[in-house]
């Protein structure tokens, strides 16, 4: 009887052991991850911000209000975040955070305190805004900003933000897909796009989404919901193209973009009001006179009575494929003032190619060829 409890003792003992030592692996691989988290919200927290966007708005009343109410004043307050882009106080987001502003307030995390920023510029077509404080904190901490070219589906994500107002949030997901084209606030889509199952949820616009190396690879702008909440589908404008952004917006308020000098005409508008086919590619409506396209002799649709006559149609530049206003937009985003493209364009059924220089896109005359 002895020997038996003995027995059944050393078998409980060994039991306990294998079971802590199974617990203990799965803890530690757990802590690992959990502390990689930790890190990452400890490195970024006090670079993450919250944005109130004021603008004033008048109601009510007419020209006479003997018998009405006066005309009021109202404040109006959207909300959403930021992230300290450099230690002169300039703070990244998103367009739409800001867009109809008239003042804006930056709030630190552990600080109470409101600090009044001002508008620099902003990218609408790719939904980024740059304020800059007008006083700002004794110590301010940019963020680490990373690459977002080579990333890879699966990568640990997380984005760190206000939703609903609930400041300094983190959420941990992972980089879904890469390069989807979405359709953003100016109307025009943005391509290269971040998708992320990050819970990106209103009030997480403009803020940062972060690698587990704890750098920023993207800015949150935008979920797929029907219901306004995470659905697990959000997406992030790629630091890559932030980075292009933010130097041009703090030199010149805005960012000048290379092109050269056409007005296209997309295809399905071509069809729909003057019945023409076309099957790929995108037609030149006109070249801007002495622009560079028109100087390269490209031509645009030609009108005599109430014919039209098509012009050259741009198939690829530099080998990427051409076919629509956003195409071209997002490809030459990619380009500086100054570079030299290959143009591939039809004139009629023949092929042909041509060097240009990319200049300052500018409002110009337009050039029309009869």
């Amino acid at each position: 009887m002895i020997k038996k409890s003995v027995f059944m003792v050393i078998m409980l003992s060994l039991s306990l052991n294998s079971f802590a030592l199974i617990g203990f692996n799965e803890k530690s691989a757990l802590l690992e991850n959990e502390k990689n988290t930790m890190s990452i919200f400890e490195k970024n927290v006090n670079s993450v911000v919250h944005i109130s966007n004021l603008r004033r708005v008048r109601r009510g009343g007419g020209g006479f209000f003997f018998f009405n109410h006066p005309p009021r004043t109202e404040t109006i307050e959207g909300e959403g975040t930021g992230f300290v882009w450099d230690t002169k106080g300039h703070i990244v987001t998103n367009y739409h955070v800001i867009r109809g502003g008239s003042k804006f307030f930056i709030k630190f995390p552990k600080d109470s305190k409101k600090y009044e920023a001002k508008l620099i510029g902003s990218e609408p077509s790719k939904d980024i805004a740059l304020l800059k404080l007008v006083e700002h904190p004794s110590k301010l901490t940019p963020v680490s900003v990373g690459r977002s070219r080579g990333l890879k589906v699966g990568q640990k994500a997380l984005a760190i933000g206000n939703p609903f107002g609930l400041n300094s949030t983190i959420t941990q997901g992972i980089i879904s897909a890469i390069g989807r084209k979405i359709k953003g606030v100016s109307g025009i889509e943005i391509y290269g796009m971040i998708q992320t199952d990050s819970s990106i949820n209103p009030g997480n616009s403009g803020g940062p989404l972060i690698n587990s190396s704890g750098d920023v690879i993207g800015v949150n702008t935008m979920i797929f919901s029907h219901s306004g909440s995470s659905a697990g589908v959000g997406f992030a404008v790629p630091i890559d193209t932030v980075q292009k952004i933010i130097p041009e917006l703090i030199k010149h308020g805005e960012v000048k973009r290379a092109g050269f000098g056409i007005r296209p005409i997309e295809r399905d508008e071509l069809e729909y009001y003057y019945g023409i086919n076309v099957p790929k590619g995108l037609p030149i409506g006109y070249a801007f006179e002495d622009g560079p396209a028109d100087r390269a002799g490209l031509r645009g649709m030609t009108e005599s009575g109430d014919e039209i006559f098509l012009g050259d149609i741009i198939l690829s530049i530099d080998g990427k494929d051409i076919n629509s206003f956003d195409d071209i937009f997002n490809i030459l985003f990619e380009y500086s003032i100054g570079d030299t493209v290959i143009l591939k364009y039809l004139r009629g059924k023949e092929e042909k190619t041509t060097k240009i220089k990319l200049e300052e896109l500018k409002p110009t005359k337009r050039k029309r060829r009869r």
